[in-house]
């Protein structure tokens, strides 16, 4: 994943691993390597040590929480976890009682998952525009689908969101949890501080135009790998899963549960973290059959 605006090591934000990153061409339908190459392999090890296995402050506070309560998952269903690095979900999703399968196109990262995560599911190499292509993945066998801290590292958003729809049953679910584009725009965005006012404000430099954003090497890891985040408006989510057939149907914008803005006081910061989210969590239901990708090539 690349870093995420908001708080975090690098003063970007909470991060997400293994994401697919954009490239041209792709490999053929079937093929056992992924088709898209990941920046996060050079960071695995860095990331991996700084995030723990349980996740960051940021996954165990909110984000993965939040994943679950919308997830609402029921024992015997199958989630697919879409850039699921080293398998935070993992666990959360085997102790409810649910079946995991976690997609990655990180192979260390996914060596990661397997070590920690090993007994709690299954964790299969590819990319995320080209889920129909995986021979481990079948077509409407999926109870749900999730995106935790992923989808703004994966461009472009229509083959995604065709790809989870493909995997999804009738009436399943696809449940994405990002960093809220509307408050938290990479290199477009910041906290300030009014001292006439006594306010701590939240400055948006730009929100409706797509941007591609390289990011800042990560917290010090000494690689100089530099990530990507795509930003999008909230509208792209929303129209690129209904036009998958995939309709928002629950919505969640959590606040962060801490902040610290240089200058500012407590209380004043205090009410700003309360009213200026995080992230935000969407629920989306399939309630029609995705168009058809094709079907895959004979083995």
């Amino acid at each position: 994943m690349s870093s995420k605006q908001g708080p975090g090591p690098n003063k970007k934000g909470p991060l997400r691993p293994g994401a697919t990153v954009r490239r041209r061409g792709g490999e053929p339908r079937g093929a056992q390597q992924p088709a898209a190459r990941t920046s996060w392999d050079p960071l695995a090890t860095w990331y991996n040590g700084w995030m723990g296995e349980g996740g960051s402050e940021y996954h165990r506070q909110l984000a993965v929480p939040a994943v679950m309560r919308l997830l609402e998952p029921e024992s015997g269903e199958q989630i697919l976890d879409v850039g699921c690095g080293q398998g935070v979900l993992a666990p959360h999703v085997s102790s409810a009682g649910g079946r995991y399968v976690g997609l990655d196109a990180s192979p260390r990262l996914l060596d990661l998952a397997r070590k920690a995560h090993g007994r709690k599911g299954l964790f299969v190499l590819g990319d995320a525009r080209q889920i129909p292509s995986l021979r481990e993945i079948e077509s409407q066998s999926y109870d749900a689908v999730t995106f935790l801290l992923s989808i703004q590292d994966m461009d472009p958003l229509e083959p995604v969101f065709s790809g989870a729809a493909w995997a999804l049953k009738a009436e399943g679910r696809a449940v994405l949890l990002l960093t809220h584009p509307a408050f938290r725009v990479p290199r477009q965005s910041g906290w300030g501080w009014d001292e006439g006012r006594k306010l701590v404000y939240r400055r948006i430099d730009r929100y409706l135009t797509p941007l591609p954003v390289p990011m800042n090497p990560l917290g010090g890891n000494g690689s100089g790998v530099v990530t990507r985040s795509f930003h999008r408006p909230m509208s792209h989510y929303v129209n690129g899963l209904a036009d998958q057939g995939l309709l928002v149907e629950h919505m969640e914008e959590i606040p962060a549960h801490k902040l610290n803005v240089a200058g500012s006081t407590t209380r004043a910061a205090n009410l700003a973290r309360k009213e200026i989210p995080l992230f935000v969590a969407l629920r989306a239901r399939k309630i029609r059959h995705a168009p058809d990708n094709g079907s895959r090539q004979p083995a």
